[in-house]
């Protein structure tokens, strides 16, 4: 079962929550809230490990699938891993199960969330100004690989890098934390920032790595490409349309999407329809004729296989399911 809430229905939930939330006071930098009962049982902490930098350690379990309508705001630059559970954009991005999240700063667009029942994961966020004290460089400024994440008054960049190994033991390593004090906080500072790098990584591969090797700000257009065909899979570009919107040759978007994703450009924007198309069968409420069309085949028998090959089941199995 699927619960909606609006956003003035979130915040109210939450703040009562915190607020009957007992906190310590010999945790000055911390701040406890369990989850609001009426939705499941668990907590979160807040935990502020550098000057404006906000450490988020949630461990929790819904009653139900929570789908939030997200508002049109200003947004600060955020990174998110997920251990266990997952949540997914009604784009197709997903956090968790594979992938984590880059929120960029600035305008972020109304879009829904779905969150799954579990959840065990971490996130921090700051100004985006702040990438200029972490990653310096000679002027002072934000490094050119990163200044796509301060979008200030535009709207935000939104990613969702693979999860490797290295990130899941720095997200466990955080949620374990076995020190306290000053020394836990010392100690989450230097996880979050690891945990940074290693989320940047391929963002800052083109200074980094000399094989294979994109030029300056490719691997940012390659980004920009997937949130495209996020924001399209009704209707998406062709390869060629694709790659002169964000300014690239369709080889290098083919090679980018194969290096970043592990994936072709076809290949990604499929297995997104068929995430999606999985998400409306569990639904209920709509055919398998119906979502095959909404996914883009004209032809059921078609749909079927490609959705059994995916996935392992029919879409028959998946609805009843």
């Amino acid at each position: 079962m699927t619960i909606t809430l609006t956003p003035e229905q979130e915040t109210e939930l939450w703040a009562e929550a915190r607020q009957n939330s007992q906190q310590n006071l010999s945790k000055p930098f911390e701040s406890y809230c369990q989850v609001p009962k009426q939705l499941g049982k668990g907590y979160t902490r807040s935990i502020e490990v550098h000057p404006q930098v906000w450490l988020g350690i949630g461990n929790y379990e819904y009653y139900d699938d929570i789908l939030e309508p997200g508002c049109e705001c200003v947004h600060p630059l955020q990174f998110c891993v997920r251990l266990s559970g997952k949540v997914i954009d009604e784009f197709g991005g997903q956090i968790g199960e594979g992938y984590t999240a880059i929120s960029g700063g600035g305008i972020q667009p109304k879009m829904a969330f779905l969150d799954s029942q579990a959840h065990l994961g971490i996130g921090f966020s700051m100004p985006p100004e702040l990438l200029a004290t972490f990653f310096p460089t000679g002027d002072g400024e934000i490094p050119p690989q990163l200044r796509f994440l301060a979008k200030g008054n535009e709207w935000q960049i939104l990613l969702y890098p693979k999860t490797t190994t290295a990130i899941q033991t720095v997200a466990q390593q955080i949620v374990n934390c076995p020190y306290h004090g000053m020394t836990k906080r010392l100690y989450l500072q230097a996880k979050v920032l690891e945990l940074m790098a290693l989320q940047l990584a391929p963002f800052l591969a083109d200074q980094d790595e000399p094989q294979p090797r994109f030029r300056a700000g490719t691997v940012e257009r390659i980004y920009q490409a997937r949130e495209i065909l996020l924001s399209r899979l009704e209707n998406p570009p062709s390869l060629l349309e694709l790659a002169q919107q964000v300014g690239v040759s369709d080889r290098t978007l083919q090679r980018g999407f194969q290096r970043l994703f592990d994936t072709t450009v076809f290949g990604y924007l499929t297995d997104k329809r068929m995430e999606r198309a999985k998400r409306w069968l569990r639904e209920g409420n709509r055919t398998v004729l119906d979502v095959a069309i909404m996914t883009g085949y004209s032809n059921p028998t078609h749909f079927s296989v490609a959705f059994k090959r995916k996935f392992g089941i029919s879409p028959s199995q998946c609805r009843l399911g």
